[in-house]
Formats: structure tokens, sequence, C-alpha cells
């Protein structure tokens, strides 16, 4: 089985197309490929073009499945589907077109896009992590990000939340890390309160790539600040008690809405103690799209 993803290079997108194909990969009995393909490698005339041969000599195989996340990759994705149309289009998001022109739409419940034959909805974007089971007891993991354009950075919340967490577990490991959004102040507003102790802190800049998805696999329990909507879906993937930090809301929307449904739900908390965190769920979107979309 041959997949292609029709990259726009953005990171976050291809996150959830890898999470998708590594999700098929362990469930799938037969090999499974993988090919990324950047927009650039696919102008439109030389789709039109492939449509009447149907091949393009840039792939590898021919397609099982065609994957694209973005705006700018859809036209691409349906296009590749006349070219090979015995392959399934599969779009992550909530499409500009209309949805049954693509096999499936993989879209977040946040969307409000109801379930239905080219719809799947799923909790916050897939994503590539699983769940290693090397979680250390009382090993905590505090992830700060920023503001954003629903969300307004509240210094005085955070540093009363990182205090109550430090409290909370005197004996405790305790790892702290920024975002590239974190405001670049505060890590020095930090370290003047005698709490910055018991904190290891690691900003954003200092840590190479993967090693924030390494700490979710050893920590017990992970706090986010909410606005950092994917990662708190990536700690539940991981495994780990989460708990939410709350910081200013500049407006009420979907994704606001999604951060307290899970709340409500009890799949994370805002409480600053392990004790209260529920326990860690068994959180495999990928897996459970990956399974349906094999079943089909």
């Amino acid at each position: 089985m041959h997949i292609v993803y029709v990259s726009d290079a953005k990171a976050g997108h291809r996150s959830q197309a890898v999470g998708l194909y590594k999700a098929m990969q362990r469930i799938s009995n037969s090999e499974v490929t993988f090919q990324e393909i950047a927009i650039q490698q696919l102008p439109i005339f030389t789709l039109l073009t492939g449509i009447l041969s149907h091949q393009l000599t840039l792939f590898e195989k021919q397609p099982d499945y065609i994957l694209g996340v973005g705006s700018h990759t859809q036209s691409r994705v349906l296009l590749l589907g006349k070219v090979y149309p015995q392959a399934k289009t599969v779009i992550l998001m909530k499409p500009n077109f209309p949805f049954s022109w693509f096999d499936y739409a993989i879209i977040p419940e946040h969307d409000g896009v109801p379930e239905s034959r080219h719809v799947i909805t799923t909790q916050g974007a897939l994503n590539p992590i699983v769940n290693e089971q090397r979680h250390q007891a009382n090993r905590i993991l505090i992830a700060l990000g920023g503001s954003s354009k629903r969300h307004q950075w509240n210094e005085a919340k955070v540093l009363s939340a990182i205090q109550q967490i430090v409290e909370n577990h005197p004996d405790g490991k305790i790892i702290l890390t920024t975002s590239r959004r974190t405001p670049s102040e505060f890590l020095a507003h930090l370290v003047k309160q005698p709490y910055s102790q018991y904190l290891q802190i690691f900003p954003v800049e200092q840590t190479p790539q993967g090693w924030i998805f390494e700490e979710m696999q050893q920590a017990e329990a992970v706090w986010v600040t909410e606005d950092s909507v994917s990662m708190i879906f990536e700690t539940l993937t991981a495994g780990c008690k989460v708990g939410v930090i709350g910081i200013d809301r500049l407006k009420e929307d979907r994704i606001t809405q999604s951060i307290d449904h899970i709340i409500q739900s009890h799949l994370v908390s805002e409480s600053t103690s392990i004790q209260a965190l529920p326990e860690p769920h068994a959180f495999k979107e990928a897996e459970r799209v990956a399974t349906y979309l094999l079943a089909k």
C-alpha cells in the first residue's frame, strides 16, 4: 500500500499526515510506503496532462491514498485523484470544496461538521505520537505557550499556576519549557521567584528537535497553557495525565469551546495537583481513523 502526501512544507500539517501514515503502517497487514511531494512539484498543467495518461513520472508507485493538509493542497489532491482514480483522496481539514469531492475529510470536532459518509470527525488534530509506556512517577512537564489570536498571555496567572504546581509536588521532578510565543521577558521574571529553584528550565531555543516529545513519554503529568491546543491533544495521546493552565481569552469560539469540552469530559483538568488530574485515557485518534479507512 502506497500513501502519497501533498506537502505545503508546514510542520504542523506534516505532523497530521505522518500521524495517519504511521497509524496505518502499525495496523495494516501489508507493507505501507510513504512519499512526500511538495506542491511546487505538482504544477496544475502537469496534473491536467497526467489526467489523460493516468500517471506521473515523479511517483515511485501508484498511490492507494492521497493525503493533503492545508488549503493550498486541496486542488492538487483533487486533481491527483483524477490522475489515479483508484486512489482514495483524504483531506485532513475542513475543505473549501464540497466534502463529497473527496473520498474522506478528516475534521476536528471543534469545526462543528457532523460525521457523514465523507466526513470523519476527531478530537483534535491527528499526530504521530504513541504511548511508549515509559512514564515516570512524579515526573512533571510544564509546557508554556503564549498569546494567540484567541488568547492573551497573563503572566500573573501563569506564575501563580507554576507556584501551585511546585508547592503541590515537593518531591517531584519538575521540568519547564517555553515556546516561541512565550514572551521573551517571562523567564527572567520566573527565575526571580523563590520557587524557581525547584524547576529545571529549558527554554525552547535550547531544546533540540523532538525534545518535548521525549519529555512527554517520560512525564507522569504535563501542564499546558490553554492556548496550546495541539499540545494538549499530543500529551493526551502520549498517555500523560494532563492539566490545563488558564490564560485570558480574547474571544470564545469553537477552539476555546473544545478546551471547555475536554475539561467537562474529564479528559483534562484545571487542577494543579497530580492526584486531582484525570487518569490517562487510551487516546488513539490516529489509529481510530486509520482503522476506519483500512476497513473501507
